[in-house]
């Protein structure tokens, strides 16, 4: 069975880090993708550091979104 994964954040290391943390704790799995980090381990600029993206699986896309914005309201 596939998963769609939807993105829900764009920032830093250290805030994907921090979310996925209170994503886990609600029972929702995450997946993040660093351009940046993949591309020094491949020996090429990858992208910027503070581009780190954060997916859910769609079905969770909602209530992680809300998570998000209490986390870090704009």
């Amino acid at each position: 069975m596939d998963t769609i994964l939807t993105l829900i954040y764009t920032g830093s290391d250290v805030n994907i880090q921090y979310i996925q943390n209170i994503l886990e704790k609600a029972g929702i799995n995450s997946i993040k993708k660093n351009n940046y980090e993949s591309g020094l381990r491949a020996g090429f600029y990858g992208g910027d550091i503070n581009q780190v993206q954060l997916f859910v699986p769609k079905a969770h896309e909602s209530e992680a979104k809300k998570i998000v914005r209490a986390t870090f309201p704009e």
